[in-house]
């Protein structure tokens, strides 16, 4: 896989790599779950969508199914990699519903926030 752009690290010390391309996601919609100090919601964390999850996340408010064409936003399904929000998955790794994580495509940045034991417990396997 191609280095991105940028010289950011992932959580395991080596070169970020893309999360997703198809459907585009990161908060420039580049592929990429990076730091970026514009990103308020700290879009982070390259996860696998999962049916739990996405219930969980439309129960406190985000509706990660529903297509959102203006704001380039194509809705999720389980099993699509999405750049998740540092905090949305902090609260459902507390209620026992994270989705597993990417870590090549997770930015060592979340580090300041969870422990990489915790995110080791939720590597994405597939």
């Amino acid at each position: 896989m191609s280095t991105p752009p940028s010289a950011e690290s992932n959580v395991l010390g080596t070169d970020l790599e893309p999360c997703s391309t198809d459907p585009e996601t990161g908060y420039l919609r580049d592929g990429c779950c990076r730091h970026l100090d514009a990103d308020r919601g700290r879009h982070e964390i390259c996860a696998v969508m999962t049916e739990t999850f996405l219930t969980f996340s439309r129960a406190q408010g985000n509706d990660l199914v529903t297509p959102r064409p203006e704001l380039d936003f194509p809705g999720l399904e389980p099993g699509d990699r999405w750049c998740v929000c540092l905090g949305r998955w902090i609260e459902a790794e507390r209620e026992g519903v994270a989705p597993p994580v990417v870590l090549e495509a997770t930015t060592e940045a979340v580090l300041e926030e969870i422990p990489f034991s915790t995110l080791l417990d939720h590597e994405y396997e597939g």
